[in-house]
């Protein structure tokens, strides 16, 4: 699915009367949740009513999100809620819009900072490098009860602090890329 925006820039998904979303670009039927995991994966789609061909884009994605706080991941609190309907009407609606997705990239834009200076803190975090010795001995503690393995003390070499910090590197690099593909 994550290729079909790449190649092909914006997907268009058709919605039927009795209520199927079709793929037009994978010719299948697909559901609200494939279209939420779209979403995470940053794959654009065009949501059309296929009878009359308007655009049920906006109309979906409140449904989504309308589903997914239902389903008890909710996100949006009760008060934000009250103070976005009492937007509806109000001489500044037109201005929530662009204001919310500022919000919303400055936000994203945190998190990405936030994210950059806990993996440069772990890093240099001596606890981090504690944790890391004590998972190597663990492993050469198991390593010994099971048959046919060479004996702890062969396998175990004393780390330098160097080598320690270039694995916590590593591991943590490893993490990201973990977070960075959930989060996408």
């Amino acid at each position: 699915m994550a290729s079909e925006s790449k190649n092909g820039g914006t997907v268009i998904i058709k919605k039927y009367a009795n209520r199927r979303l079709y793929n037009t670009s994978t010719s299948s039927y697909i559901t609200l949740d494939h279209l939420a995991q779209m979403v995470k994966e940053n794959i654009d789609f065009k949501v059309m009513d296929a009878k009359t061909g308007a655009d049920l884009t906006h109309a979906i994605l409140t449904q989504i999100i309308m589903e997914e706080e239902a389903a008890g991941e909710q996100m949006l609190p009760t008060n934000f809620l009250r103070q976005l309907i009492s937007m509806y009407g109000n001489s500044m609606q037109a201005f929530l819009p662009g204001y919310l997705e500022a919000s919303m990239d400055h936000f994203r834009e945190n998190q990405a900072k936030m994210r950059k200076a806990i993996e440069e803190s772990i890093g240099s975090n001596p606890l981090a490098q504690i944790a890391q010795r004590n998972m190597e001995m663990f492993k050469a503690a198991a390593a010994a009860f099971v048959p046919g393995t060479h004996a702890a003390s062969e396998d175990v070499k004393p780390a330098t602090e160097a080598d320690d910090l270039d694995t916590l590197r590593k591991q943590m690099a490893d993490m990201q890329k973990k977070l960075d593909q959930l989060s996408n």
